[in-house]
């Protein structure tokens, strides 16, 4: 099918991808390639098409670069998405050079309404002149991070194990960096000023992260560095977080989505170290908690519920999954307001409602801290203000 038109599909959580043979061939990827955290999967000596994480970089470095235009019509549908479910600030978690310049474009244009904490990608174009910018830090746009990958995911079996995978013995997953290599970045980030926020999904993964993290942060600190997703830690490293005063930030949706699955790819023994939310929350008393959209449903609805209920919305399995690590309300609340904004380090002027802080806020048809818990992910957004001004549901207001 289409044997002379490049056909390139990504996995939802953008860990794997499928290339047909004129994509593999314009991107001089074959069967063999050895590829730093990545994997080109083969059947003898020929592609399968399936890529996975850095395999995936070939085809991306040749792919047609977005036109402006369609850049700046995408972000004003996107902000008009995040407004209709009560998102008044977002965490933009990975951007190349181009996204960074098309959210700047949108400031100077006052077409930025919502607020945007953007993370350089380390794979970004340019990235150490970026980082010799220095942190861009206002109030509707701030880049003072960086967003590095240091696995996979648990479903493309990319996420990197200290043991090998109960469903896949021959495989431990994959970490993108040496822990050299990951060092050098993290110095030269730390050196510039940056926020460092790492994706690290599997136990060896955490571990490597935050052994890198020790060399660098020596101790208690101010720096507010980041491990993203944070799904399976050892035993061993959870303290580890406190003593660092290494911000988790998570997404509760992603407990919900795998606890069926999830004992396949870990067995019965691991399975009850991963998604440990409350444990993570206790070790410095922050957690930060997230959609992951577009890899989760955008609702922060569905984030709260997930965090309190950890069931799917048929409230199954009975009794919840791994309840030990629920939060409780005003737990998952914070993790949704103030304390993002802590890790953003912007908690004085956003992640609350105060005198002085950002008249930023939603109203809802229900009261999301009293309403029954299985009602939770059928709450709507009334309207959002920003700022002062109301951008969402003005026709509702209009009413009363």
């Amino acid at each position: 099918m289409y044997p002379n038109i490049p056909v390139y599909l990504i996995r939802v959580d953008g860990h794997a991808a499928l290339a047909n043979t004129k994509a593999l061939e314009m991107a001089g990827i074959f069967a063999g390639m050895e590829v730093q955290g990545g994997r080109v999967v083969a059947h003898g000596d020929k592609c399968t098409g399936l890529l996975i994480d850095n395999a995936m970089e070939p085809i991306k470095n040749i792919l047609p670069e977005k036109d402006p235009e369609f850049l700046a019509q995408a972000l004003q549908r996107a902000q008009q998405e995040c407004l209709r479910h009560g998102l008044t600030s977002v965490q933009d978690a990975g951007l190349k050079d181009y996204q960074l310049a098309a959210l700047k474009t949108a400031k100077a244009s006052g077409s930025l309404p919502i607020r945007v904490n953007a993370m350089i990608s380390a794979t970004a174009n340019g990235l150490y002149s970026l980082l010799e910018e220095g942190p861009y830090i206002s109030d509707d746009l701030t880049i003072r991070s960086v967003k590095v990958y240091g696995d996979g995911a648990l479903g493309s079996r990319g996420a990197a194990l200290l043991e090998p995978y109960s469903d896949d013995p021959e495989n431990s997953g994959l970490l993108m960096f040496t822990e050299d290599s990951l060092l050098a970045l993290a110095k030269a980030c730390d050196a510039a000023g940056f926020q460092v926020c790492v994706h690290a999904i599997g136990d060896a993964a955490n571990r490597q992260v935050l052994d890198v993290y020790e060399q660098v942060l020596q101790g208690a600190n101010n720096k507010r560095w980041r491990i993203e997703h944070c799904q399976i830690i050892h035993p061993d490293d959870m303290s580890r977080f406190g003593s660092l005063s290494v911000l988790p930030s998570v997404q509760t949706t992603h407990a919900t989505s795998d606890m069926f699955w999830a004992d396949e790819r870990l067995g019965q023994e691991r399975i009850k170290t991963a998604y440990p939310y409350k444990e993570l929350m206790l070790q410095n008393g922050v957690l930060v908690n997230g959609t992951d959209f577009p890899v989760e449903q955008i609702s922060p609805m569905l984030t709260f519920f997930s965090a309190v209920a950890r069931t799917n919305t048929a409230m199954q399995p009975f009794g919840g999954f791994q309840m030990e690590n629920a939060l409780d309300r005003i737990a998952a609340l914070r993790s949704m307001t103030i304390w993002p904004a802590y890790a953003s380090f912007e908690e004085d002027k956003k992640g609350s409602i105060e005198v002085g802080k950002f008249a930023d806020l939603i109203i809802l048809d229900a009261d999301i801290m009293s309403v029954r818990l299985p009602e939770v992910p059928r709450i709507k957004v009334l309207a959002t203000m920003i700022g002062g001004q109301w951008l969402y549901g003005t026709e509702w207001l209009y009413e009363y």
